[in-house]
């Protein structure tokens, strides 16, 4: 029988109630800071009882349902157990919900997070789609704008110059705090493999390890306005700490794809704000686990009650409704240089400290407050005398662009779906970011820019990635995705992108003062150490079936790896109900690793076997793409450390988006803790896909071929370093060697 998940199919009374409860592991904090939050769990569900019965096999059970199963009281107990703010829920997003709801009938910690803080709602006034030193940027500008707290996790930490955009931070941070008289608290977490995880999964690290060459975090003694602390967390065998995001005052949540570390590698970042940022702190508090000493000092202010902090006035979230109005003008002075605004109208610098005022977070002429004036308003408004257009764009059937193509035209399904995307930042400001053309110099680590808000970075941004005097575009695009580890790489250059399809690094949102928040919800699954396939029944894999098996028109999917085994017949099921699956997968990623023994196999193999398990007309409904980068013609295998892509996203139907930290691979589906955010926005995930196809050739250069799963230049080569759908006899010794990779930090992950 085909193994499914083993989740029941009805939300007991029992879980209704917890759901709809005030008791958080948050709120026991809140009344006790010095009680761990793994005690503070206990207290509140240790003596739960799994539901299910007691012969109940998790293996052979067949837990398939028929897409739209769920009944309209089911649906409604999923509505209950959500805060969904002034907007509710699609029919769409409560079935995927109820889905993931049902697997903490069996344990609530299969969650990761405080049941009551599941279902809430936010908003998303930035993503972030493209190279690593791009996200650190903008996590060190959020670091440097704290104003009491930082909690960071990340996977795998390692000295870089993606770290030292953030420790620069955490400097910069440290002297503003001093200015403030103020005394900022911080915790880094992260799974750098240890024997001492063995005994202690959870330990603190000392000083001389985590200020050492291989981390290299600031010690005490250089930040004396920062109390730090490092956690070193792994759940012993294979249970990985595989979580990237980032809470700031309570105020601000960051959810990424990337390690920090340098490497080649595509990125996805979001900011989130609004009350799911309390729900990603409950996260953070139970993969402490331990005693936070000191305590977080927000630990009693809950973002729901505080203002949504990128907004004008704080943005404030009252009842259901936001209150505030996002002020007008540009994020660029009139000598060029960025500004902050104020309610009086000055221009402050960013980090400058006016000893006169007072220096309350909502004090707006502090150039360095989380809720300040200025946010994407002037990114996505036009200046004074100029006017956007609104058109939609249309589908680009430029000859420069279609008529090089290696591998024949792009499918009209997959053209057409990427075309329908859109992006709240005009055209004439992504081909001219920065219209006063003043200075507006790259923040970097040897000369940091920070920027007092959201449109500011943008603005900054999107300068680095145009091209100078004598650049082209492409060369200007190639530059950034060659950062600080491929210098001068060309490869197979791709021809000039026309009006439309230039890279926008950073995909500014729409303002929410006009945009209530959204409905979200946290679906993440919890590590589990034993090296077998039973922690299958999560939040984080029956989202994913369930999305597969409700969607009406359409999945996009992108993963660096993809065969975890539940999903390849979902992914089935659905072409063979005519539902269009796109997959955007990177060719060769981690291969070795996945070639170990119940790894499930390497990608070519898993497309391959795919197609050809579909019926002729289901095949015309998966779409199967290798990974090319924007500055590229053909796809690159990850070994080769030029071009690969590590985003992982899912939108259904184009309005349900799950964005975070978990691949479609078996690590991800039965080991690690993976955090990730489901969302029901149009505008969100229009937003997404425009970004996507903007930032990547997939949709140009990638597709695979229907009858053969195989993909194949105009002269019927494979790509240069594959392995091949089939890796051979001995397959199993590559797979030990990638481990090895991985767990030096080498591998992908």
């Amino acid at each position: 029988m085909k193994q499914d998940l083993t989740a029941p199919k009805h939300l007991s009374d029992r879980l209704v109630e917890l759901c709809t409860s005030s008791q958080s592991v948050s709120s026991l904090l809140a009344e006790n800071p010095s009680l761990p939050p793994g005690e503070a769990w206990v207290r509140l569900f240790g003596g739960w009882k799994s539901s299910k019965p007691a012969h109940h096999d998790a293996k052979k059970e067949n837990g398939g349902r028929e897409p739209g199963g769920e009944s309209e009281d089911e649906l409604m107990k999923a509505a209950k157990c959500g805060s969904w703010g002034p907007t509710q829920p699609s029919e769409l997003f409560l079935k995927i919900y109820h889905d993931a709801l049902c697997t903490l009938e069996d344990d609530p910690l299969h969650g990761m997070v405080s049941p009551s803080l599941m279902g809430s709602c936010g908003v998303v006034p930035l993503t972030v789609i493209s190279v690593i030193p791009d996200v650190a940027r903008h996590m060190s500008n959020v670091i440097v704008r704290a104003e009491k707290e930082v909690y960071l996790a990340t996977n795998y930490w390692q000295n870089s110059v993606a770290s030292k955009f953030l420790t620069d931070a955490i400097r910069e941070l440290d002297r503003r705090a001093g200015q403030r008289g103020t005394k900022i608290v911080m915790k880094i977490i992260y799974d750098r493999g240890s024997p001492k995880q063995l005994f202690e999964p959870h330990y603190i690290v000392p000083e001389k390890e985590y200020t050492g060459k291989n981390v290299n975090v600031p010690h005490p003694s250089e930040i004396p306005n920062i109390d730090l602390q490092v956690m070193n967390f792994h759940t012993p065998l294979v249970g990985t700490f595989h979580s990237k995001y980032m809470v700031v005052d309570r105020k601000i949540g960051i959810l990424q794809s990337n390690n920090i570390q340098d490497n080649d590698n595509l990125e996805m970042m979001i900011q989130l704000e609004g009350p799911i940022v309390d729900s990603l702190y409950d996260v953070a508090l139970l993969s402490w686990h331990k005693q936070l000493d000191p305590p977080l000092p927000s630990h009693n202010t809950p973002a729901a009650q505080g203002g949504l902090g990128t907004w004008p006035n704080g943005g404030v979230l009252n009842g259901g409704a936001l209150d505030g109005k996002a002020t007008n003008g540009s994020a660029v002075t009139a000598n060029g240089h960025l500004a902050s605004h104020s309610g009086s109208g000055r221009v402050r610098e960013p980090g400058v400290v006016d000893s006169t005022e007072q220096l309350e977070s909502n004090n707006q002429n502090r150039a360095d407050i989380v809720t300040g004036p200025s946010t994407t308003r002037s990114a996505i408004h036009p200046l004074p005398g100029q006017e956007y257009s609104t058109e939609p764009r249309q589908p680009s059937n430029q000859p420069g662009l279609r008529g090089e193509l290696l591998n024949g035209a792009p499918e009209a399904a997959t053209e057409g779906y990427v075309a329908r995307g859109t992006q709240a930042l005009p055209q004439p400001r992504i081909q001219d970011p920065n219209p006063l053309h003043g200075p507006l110099p790259e923040h970097n680590t040897e000369t940091p820019h920070y920027d007092a808000d959201i449109a500011g970075e943008v603005a900054r941004v999107q300068v680095a990635v145009s091209p100078t005097a004598n650049e082209t575009r492409m060369q200007a695009v190639a530059r950034l995705l060659n950062h600080s580890i491929n210098k001068a790489f060309e490869g197979d250059r791709a021809p000039e992108c026309p009006p439309g399809e230039e890279m926008t690094p950073y995909v500014a949102h729409a303002a929410h003062a006009a945009q209530a928040p959204v409905p979200m919800a946290l679906v993440n699954r919890a590590p589990h150490g034993p090296p077998t396939h039973r922690s299958v029944a999560t939040p984080q894999n029956a989202a994913w079936l369930s999305a597969l098996r409700n969607a009406q028109r359409s999945v996009f999917i992108q993963t660096p790896t993809l065969n975890a085994e539940p999903l390849i017949p979902a992914i089935r099921d659905a072409c063979e109900r005519g539902v269009d699956v796109v997959c955007y997968v990177c060719l060769g990623y981690n291969d070795a690793g996945e070639l170990l023994p119940r790894q499930g196999g390497h990608n070519e193999m898993i497309a391959h076997s795919l197609y050809q398990s579909l019926s002729a007309a289901a095949r015309q409904h998966l779409h199967y793409f290798w990974y090319v980068a924007k500055d590229q013609k053909r796809p690159l295998v990850q070994s080769m450390r030029k071009r690969s892509c590590h985003i992982k996203l899912m939108i259904v139907d184009e309005h349900i988006g799950i964005q975070g930290n978990g691949n479609q691979d078996t690590q991800s589906w039965f080991h690690s803790q993976e955090i990730n955010v489901m969302l029901d926005s149009a505008e969100v995930c229009g937003a997404w896909i425009d970004g996507l196809r903007r930032n990547q050739n997939t949709h140009v250069y990638g597709a695979l071929r229907k009858d053969t799963g195989v993909w194949v230049d105009g002269e019927g080569k494979e790509a240069e370093g594959v392995i091949g759908v089939d890796p051979g006899k001995f397959s199993w010794a590559k797979g030990f060697v990638g481990a090895i990779k991985r767990v030096r930090g080498l591998g992908g992950f």
